[in-house]
């Protein structure tokens, strides 16, 4: 679009007061009712469709969960507000009208649950982050200097993602994520396609954030296109859009990794940053553990320093799922009020794996 964008930040507090929406993102819904002639919309172009969103609906108050119908070209059918910045307003000329796509592989997220302070741990990698938060925030002030392209990896459950997420809330913009198997096709072509359409949404959204889930499905090494056709498109396409052969000022794509030995090394290239993720310590395994069982649904009488010391190598993610939420679901089950140390200390031995070496104590 042609409108000139200011950032983020200085945005942000006129639209506010003035009960502007600054994001808008839409779900197709259909028609009230069902009929074989009506012909079902598709969204070919979105800057095309958002100049036609705006032309109808400018002036409407919306909110999440609200349906808005369109009137002109596909009269009665009905689109409900899956998420807005802020919750709720009015559509403006300013207002950046986004609709889910149909495949909903890519998710666009209004991001609001998490900040940086929520993350337990990982002090190196929050550090490096804060410049990208300042880019975000200020795309303008580093021109060619910016922080584009910054790989995430590390254990699974590390907090990769919750990390990615703080930063689209923190900076106040979008947060498009996808799963990188979903970016792989079916035909020829279709793997491209599908890349290029998510950076042209980025194009469109941008100040935001790009996150690629489980990278190395798809940047996999050349080595590998004798196993899976695709790579050479795939790893292509990406270089071209890493790259920013079109203006790509205020996105940052940040790619998120389990296995990066598996990531081709031209793509890895493109990425300024590289911030390991590592399993946490004890210290941050208690702290995990307090703020989870800080709003628990049963009350908590357990050492958690025990619980700490018997999950070394658990993930943050391990000790929500596989420790507390067990202990949880089967204290529910056997009609229990209280959690007690044993109960998580249960938890915690029916999922570590086998080991050849003598377990550790249990000290209850």
């Amino acid at each position: 679009m042609s409108k000139s964008r200011s950032s983020a930040v200085d945005r942000k507090p006129t639209q506010r007061r003035n009960g502007e929406v600054k994001y808008l993102i839409l779900r197709p819904l259909g028609y009230p009712l069902k009929a074989s002639y009506h012909e079902y919309p598709v969204v070919d172009n979105p800057r095309v469709f958002e100049r036609y969103a705006k032309d109808q609906w400018k002036g409407e108050f919306v909110s999440k969960g609200k349906l808005i119908f369109d009137m002109r070209m596909f009269p009665d059918f009905a689109f409900e507000v899956v998420n807005s910045e802020p919750e709720f307003g009015v559509i403006t000329e300013s207002t950046i009208i986004l609709v889910e796509s149909q495949s909903r592989a890519i998710e666009t997220e209004i991001v609001k649950d998490v900040t940086l302070n929520d993350v337990v741990g990982h002090e190196e990698a929050k550090k490096k982050v804060r410049v990208i938060l300042e880019y975000l925030k200020n795309p303008e002030k580093f021109g060619k200097w910016a922080p584009k392209n910054v790989l995430f990896y590390g254990y699974s459950g590390t907090g990769k993602t919750m990390m990615a997420k703080a930063l689209a809330n923190e900076a106040n913009v979008p947060f498009l994520s996808i799963k990188s198997t979903k970016l792989i096709g079916e035909h020829v072509g279709d793997s491209a396609r599908k890349i290029h359409e998510l950076y042209d949404r980025a194009r469109h959204l941008a100040p935001c954030i790009v996150f690629l889930d489980e990278f190395d499905s798809i940047a996999l090494d050349r080595n590998y296109q004798d196993l899976r056709g695709d790579v050479s498109e795939v790893v292509n396409s990406l270089l071209t859009e890493l790259d920013g052969i079109q203006t790509n000022e205020g996105i940052c794509t940040i790619a998120a990794t389990n296995r990066i030995e598996m990531i081709d090394y031209s793509i890895k290239s493109r990425f300024e940053e590289e911030i390991m993720f590592g399993l946490p310590s004890f210290n941050e395994r208690l702290e995990i553990l307090k703020k989870n069982l800080s709003d628990f649904p049963l009350e908590v009488k357990a050492n958690l320093e025990v619980i700490a010391v018997n999950t070394e190598g658990f993930s943050g993610r391990d000790l929500v799922e596989k420790v507390i939420k067990t202990a949880l679901h089967r204290a529910i089950a056997e009609g229990k009020d209280v959690i007690y140390t044993e109960d998580l200390v249960s938890s915690i031995t029916r999922v570590k794996r086998p080991s050849t070496s003598p377990p550790k104590q249990m000290f209850i």
